[in-house]
């Protein structure tokens, strides 16, 4: 006969294998998933477009961002982090990206929204080279579930361009 310690030990190693392989499961049905976001960014003003003492380019944006990411929450989505971030070409870099705007969304129900706000984090080139620069705003996300691998991507919106003088 084998003593209680033995049966417990195998009852429990039972229960960890089944919950790993329910867990393995969940992971791969979100792969099954196809999730259709949508957003929309208008550049509302350029408050500020100036040259720093140091030769940088700054910029300040008003925009208004409006998505609907209800569809990439499943019952295994956690939270999504989202950030919009301005992308451009210089002859320096092929690609330089600046982080503008960030929020986390914790449920489905937060997931569609419309926001009115001024940029986040300071929009600043290493140069001089943003005048009559054309650029895309980028939403960009990562769904963070509650197990499994977290995946990202985003939606690029082109059309924008800076102003050719100082303001």
């Amino acid at each position: 006969m084998h003593s209680f310690v033995y049966r417990l030990n195998g009852l429990l190693t039972f229960s960890v294998t089944i919950l790993a392989i329910m867990c393995a499961i969940t992971s791969l049905s979100d792969n099954l998933h196809t999730p259709s976001p949508s957003a929309e960014i208008q550049v509302m003003n350029i408050n500020w477009f100036q040259k720093q003492p140091q030769g940088n380019d700054e910029v300040s944006l008003t925009m208004n961002i409006s998505a609907d990411l209800q569809t990439l929450f499943t019952w295994n989505t956690k939270q999504l982090f989202i950030f919009v971030a301005a992308e451009y070409e210089t002859p320096k870099n092929s690609l330089n990206q600046v982080s503008l705007w960030d929020a986390i969304i914790p449920s489905k129900e937060h997931a569609k929204f419309w926001i009115h706000t001024s940029n986040k984090y300071r929009f600043v080139d290493q140069g001089n080279n943003l005048r009559g620069k054309e650029f895309n705003l980028t939403l960009h996300w990562h769904v963070m579930p509650k197990t499994g691998k977290m995946f990202a991507d985003k939606i690029v919106l082109t059309g924008y361009s800076f102003p050719e003088e100082y303001r």
